[in-house]
């Protein structure tokens, strides 16, 4: 063989030559300085584009955002208010059914019957002013009557008339408040008493035992009373026949 194994002595002669294994150890804690390649010119470098997926990210809204935001909102909103106030000018008609019918045509008889009242109470006053400062002997004269009895007629003759014209003040204040349903109001006044024209009983049948019930309709207050003023107007034909 051309190279013998070292025995043992030639390994402590080979151990005492070395004399980096007697030297203690030195440790550097110095970081060492960043080293970077400079680039090579020649060398093209190509990316490669990855296709990311995509995800709702929601960015802070800054004040330039916001601004065009509400400018925009402000506009949009601005659209509903001016198309609402075109609305508002052009009400719909309110349709009248027949229980507001009723009610109203009610609530005018208070009005008619408050207005007579008062103007009832009015010229009874003011007979009794003019007959208390106007002379009146030329009118008493002509009466054949005791003057006091005399001066009383024309008094409440005074009341009488104011009595006369309430009605017609208080239907113009209904009219006048309630102007809205005026038309429908007359169309069905028209409806209602063409109805009951129809169905009412013949008042010549009628007797002590057997009345006519509600011959104008004038107690019929809503729709369930005009079925109830039906059954009555039946039941009178029903007890005339039963007679005859």
């Amino acid at each position: 063989m051309l190279c013998k194994a070292p025995n043992l002595r030639t390994a402590v002669l080979g151990c005492r030559i070395q004399p980096t294994i007697l030297t203690p150890c030195a440790y550097h804690t110095t970081a060492p300085s960043s080293f970077r390649p400079t680039p090579d010119p020649s060398r093209t470098i190509t990316r490669r584009r990855v296709p990311l997926p995509k995800h709702n990210v929601v960015f802070p809204a800054t004040s330039s955002s916001i601004r065009c935001a509400s400018s925009v909102s402000s506009a949009q909103g601005s659209s509903p208010s001016s198309a609402q106030s075109t609305s508002s000018n052009k009400k719909p008609t309110e349709i009248l059914d027949w229980n507001t019918f009723f009610r109203l045509r009610r609530r005018r008889r208070f009005y008619q019957l408050g207005s007579s009242i008062t103007t009832s109470a009015m010229g009874f006053v003011s007979g009794a002013a003019l007959v208390s400062s106007a002379n009146m002997d030329a009118l008493v004269s002509q009466l054949p009557l005791d003057p006091f009895i005399s001066l009383g007629l024309v008094t409440f003759t005074c009341a009488g008339a104011g009595w006369l014209v309430g009605p017609i003040l208080g239907t113009g204040v209904f009219n006048l408040q309630n102007r809205r349903f005026r038309t429908q109001m007359d169309e069905k006044e028209k409806e209602f008493y063409r109805r009951v024209k129809k169905f009412r009983v013949d008042p010549s049948a009628s007797s002590m035992a057997n009345p006519v019930p509600d011959y104008y309709g004038e107690k019929i207050a809503s729709v369930a009373g005009y079925r109830q003023w039906l059954k009555d107007q039946r039941a009178f034909n029903k007890k005339r026949q039963t007679y005859l």
